[in-house]
């Protein structure tokens, strides 16, 4: 991407049509999973928020990371992250550009995070 998107539709509308497609199916997952969720670009990436922040993603040139802002939430999903776990970081989770992010995966964290910035809002 050339240019600094100011919406989550720009950021995706200037992707590469595999990326594109791993994004539209994270982002459609999200929404699913944290309707309530607002999206907007932070650090110029697409981030979701719920009570605070709740996940991000970005594409980058060879996968798909999502940034899922809670060690109990990668913790919680245990050995079913392993494929995607990125080299070197616990916190970055990444999906190949040549298959579709695995959905049920993807609900169970952001509805981790959802549940934790729930819990975090009632102290």
């Amino acid at each position: 991407m050339s240019a600094v998107a100011r919406t989550v539709d720009e950021y995706v509308a200037a992707l590469p049509d595999d990326a594109r497609a791993v994004m539209e199916t994270l982002r459609a997952t999200i929404k699913a999973a944290a309707p309530k969720a607002t999206e907007s670009i932070s650090y110029q990436i697409p981030t979701f928020s719920y009570r605070g922040p709740l996940v991000a993603i970005a594409a980058w040139k060879r996968h798909c990371g999502m940034y899922p802002m809670s060690n109990a939430a990668i913790a919680a999903c245990g050995d079913a992250l392993k494929p995607y776990e990125a080299a070197g970081t616990k916190s970055t989770i990444h999906f190949a550009l040549d298959k579709p992010p695995p959905v049920t995966l993807v609900k169970k964290i952001v509805k981790a995070r959802v549940k934790e910035n729930e819990a975090r809002g009632k102290k």
